[in-house]
């Protein structure tokens, strides 16, 4: 009886350990999680190609072969009340036309930052400061002169440096900025078309006899307002809509007269990778001469509006 009794206890301590291991083993072990990223990042890159052939074509023409590559980088960054956006867009183009050397047709560097603050996350309106840098990466002719260069990388480059407001939507497809006090930068690194006085630039100091005296700066400063707006909307299945705008105006030099950058981009969206997009460029600076060809020979005259437009079909990739 007593064996008995020895053997019952045995048997219920073995269970008993054994059924606080399975217990133990069946806990869900703790498992370690990654902290949320407040960054967003987005990389567009497109390439475009339009090509025409004439062969013993009678009603004749010029074969010619065009390619432009276009490049979108994107890194936001959003905590509660702070943002922090950051774009750098970069365009190249070529062109070859039958008898005719390369040219360019588009050329392009652009880079924004805009760090902004909310009092609270109800508000579409921050407390932001902005940073733009616009130049190209390489010579600009008045073609058919290809010898003497009218603008090059860093000349001109235009910085914008200010302080000011910006409501920015929740789905960050509308976008409107104005600073009173905005410091722009204009660059000229090439001391040639410094001197005769580019792209707003003082003039070089030449004697009577046209003997250089001093060489021009090749900076020039000014404080003024800035506003700029952005728009995109889908208009339709596979098609959207965007438009970016800037205006600036100096308070010492004539205020008023607005220096105006507008730029509207339709996509047509065939697929996940081919897109056909048509693009209009509208710019006016009172700073940068016009040349008109008169009686043969090349002569500056006043500010114009210029204008660009674009129409192209080619690959796009999004990571």
């Amino acid at each position: 009886m007593r064996q008995l009794h020895a053997v019952i206890v045995f048997l219920l301590i073995t269970v008993n350990v054994f059924s606080q291991k399975i217990i133990t083993t069946l806990q869900p072990v703790p498992v370690s999680t990654d902290s949320v990223s407040h960054w967003e990042k987005k990389n567009n890159i497109g390439f475009s190609i339009s090509e025409i052939l004439f062969v013993n074509w009678n009603a004749g023409g010029t074969s010619s072969i065009s390619g432009l590559l276009k490049t979108k980088f994107n890194r936001n960054y959003t905590n509660e009340n702070t943002k922090w956006a950051n774009e750098l867009i970069m365009r190249y183009g070529l062109n070859k036309q039958d008898g005719i050397e390369l040219r360019k047709t588009e050329d392009a560097f652009q880079f924004s930052s805009t760090f902004g603050y909310r009092e609270n996350e109800d508000s579409n309106w921050y407390h932001s400061a902005k940073f733009n840098l616009n130049t190209q990466f390489t010579n600009g002719y008045q073609y058919p002169n290809k010898e003497v260069a009218v603008s090059g990388f860093f000349a001109p480059a235009y910085s914008f440096l200010g302080v000011g407001a910006e409501y920015a939507s929740e789905k960050k497809d509308r976008l409107f900025y104005f600073s009173p006090f905005t410091s722009k930068v204009t660059y000229v690194g090439n001391q040639r078309l410094a001197d005769k006085g580019a792209f707003g630039v003082p003039k070089a100091i030449y004697d009577a006899d046209g003997n250089l005296v001093h060489h021009s700066k090749r900076v020039k400063s000014e404080l003024g307002t800035l506003i700029t707006a952005y728009y995109k909307k889908q208009i339709a299945k596979n098609i959207n809509f965007e438009n970016r705008l800037s205006m600036y105006s100096d308070y010492i030099n004539k205020y008023g007269n607005v220096d105006i950058d507008y730029e509207m981009v339709l996509d047509l969206v065939v697929n996940q990778y081919v897109k056909t997009n048509i693009g209009v460029h509208l710019v006016y600076d009172d700073d940068i001469k016009a040349k008109e060809d008169i009686n043969g020979s090349q002569v500056t005259v006043g500010p114009k509006m210029q204008l660009k437009q674009v129409l192209g079909v080619g690959m796009t990739y999004t990571f």
